[in-house]
């Protein structure tokens, strides 16, 4: 039995459209939220404009660009070098954005709330990651009671590919037979498409793809 409804950030990456149309075999109603927090590139944006559309999904598009006043990260900074330390914390990369989970899961659970959906899911693994601590199970699990004590609301996040390295997340799309719409996704931290080849997000994608032995549909 499927449950009623689902709210999935979607950023127009793998993971997030993988979990997208996990939902949609899970629930009757699903629902993308995305987010426009003055991020370097918009092509993520575009990306999940398309999925959202292919995958039947109404999609929420935030607009928090004053986020990006918050200059700590390479991904809200053009100044700063993909690939480089964290300014604060040198054992995390710069492209971490502090906060950036906590705000997401928070405005998608205010929009849960009104819209009486109990379930939201996002697209973080703590095995093939960059080592963000908001991607972790243990966070999870934190923001999942917080959200629900402070609205008085339950709120269940699910998390399908917390445990699964890149090399399963791609399997795992390939059972939902959804390859097709992962040439639509977008990973490059430089904005390219196809991918520059060369960042972490780049790098970590095609390991997954080539231990998997499937060839990344977004590569021409």
């Amino acid at each position: 039995m499927k449950k009623n409804s689902a709210i999935i950030l979607l950023s127009g990456g793998q993971d997030s459209t993988t979990c997208l149309f996990w939902a949609k075999e899970k629930f009757k109603k699903t629902e993308a939220i995305s987010f426009d927090y003055g991020q370097r590139h918009r092509i993520e944006l575009q990306s999940a404009e398309k999925i959202a559309r292919l995958a039947g999904a109404k999609h929420h598009i935030i607009n928090i660009k004053e986020y990006g006043y918050i200059k700590n990260s390479a991904l809200t900074d053009k100044s700063i070098a993909v690939g480089k330390k964290d300014k604060i914390n040198k054992d995390l990369p710069s492209t971490f954005i502090p906060g950036r989970n906590i705000l997401f899961l928070t405005v998608a659970a205010a929009l849960a709330y009104t819209k009486k959906i109990h379930d939201i899911v996002i697209g973080v693994s703590q095995v093939d990651y960059s080592g963000y601590p908001d991607c972790r199970q243990e966070f999870i699990k934190s923001m999942e009671r917080s959200l629900s004590l402070g609205m008085e609301y339950k709120i269940k996040i699910h998390t399908p590919l917390i445990k699964k390295t890149k090399k399963q997340t791609v399997e795992l799309a390939e059972k939902l037979d959804i390859l097709k719409y992962l040439r639509y996704t977008h990973t490059c931290y430089s904005g390219k498409r196809p991918g520059c080849g060369r960042c972490p997000a780049c790098i970590l994608r095609a390991k997954g793809f080539k231990e998997a032995g499937i060839k990344d549909p977004a590569v021409i």
